[in-house]
């Protein structure tokens, strides 16, 4: 079922609490009491928090990182706004939830760090999850075919937010450059020096972490499948470079 009519003052919102709880709460009329602080961990039923409650989590963290980064560049253009929707595939019945979230998230005077830092506490250690989410502020920050230093920067803070390392984030980031103008070993995360087996081993384990059906069932929104499809495709592009040169093709 799609996520869309159920983040605006939906109970996830609620359970949230924080700065995500706020804005849907502002967005829905009313005030949401505090739940979890920023940063803090949100309270969890059997030893993990509710899937749906992840999911709206993951969806508003996108659109509002999403709005306050296509403002580092000093503005925000049409070409970004419609990647939104391009992420996330939104109906047009939907485009109004998704345009109010952006809307309140650009009129919200707080930084992006607080957000970033609730995103974290409520996936936790599930690093692959918010891989995907910053591969969602990529694709926007690239929808005007130009990637402001203002942006680069932006992203690279929220991932250090989520946890990343630098060699990490050079991962991450080389896969968007492509696979013709970047280096497949470190779109890969390994190094030049590693035996073909070992190579293989690491392939198939990033193969494995980034399989659509295993993200959904960590909590990432199936609308958000292009996106998930798009990074296996730039992992397996990466890995036909380097069999190639290895002459294992």
């Amino acid at each position: 079922m799609a996520i869309w009519g159920k983040i605006i003052g939906s109970a996830a919102g609620f359970a949230l609490g924080g700065p995500i709880g706020a804005l849907l709460g502002g967005l829905a009329g009313h005030a949401v009491d505090t739940i979890a602080e920023a940063g803090q961990a949100v309270p969890r039923r059997d030893g993990d928090a509710n899937a749906q409650t992840r999911r709206v989590a993951f969806v508003v963290g996108v659109i509002v990182l999403g709005a306050k980064m296509a403002k580092a560049d000093g503005r925000v253009t049409q070409d970004e706004i419609r990647a939104f929707r391009e992420v996330f595939h939104v109906p047009e019945s939907e485009i109004s939830h998704v345009a109010r979230i952006f809307d309140k998230a650009k009129e919200d005077a707080a930084g992006f760090e607080p957000y970033a830092a609730q995103i974290k506490a409520v996936m936790g250690d599930d690093m692959v999850v918010l891989e995907e989410l910053l591969d969602g502020l990529f694709h926007i920050a690239k929808a005007d075919a130009v990637i402001h230093q203002a942006e680069i920067t932006f992203i690279e803070d929220v991932a250090h937010i989520f946890g990343f390392s630098e060699a990490a984030f050079a991962s991450i980031r080389a896969a968007h450059l492509g696979p013709d103008r970047s280096d497949p070993y470190t779109v890969l995360g390994v190094s030049r020096d590693m035996e073909v087996a070992a190579l293989k081993a690491a392939y198939r384990k990033l193969v494995r972490e980034h399989h659509p059906d295993l993200l959904v069932a960590k909590g990432m929104p199936e609308e958000f499948i292009a996106v998930a499809t798009e990074r296996l495709a730039r992992i397996n592009a990466a890995w036909d470079r380097i069999a190639r040169e290895r002459g294992l093709t």
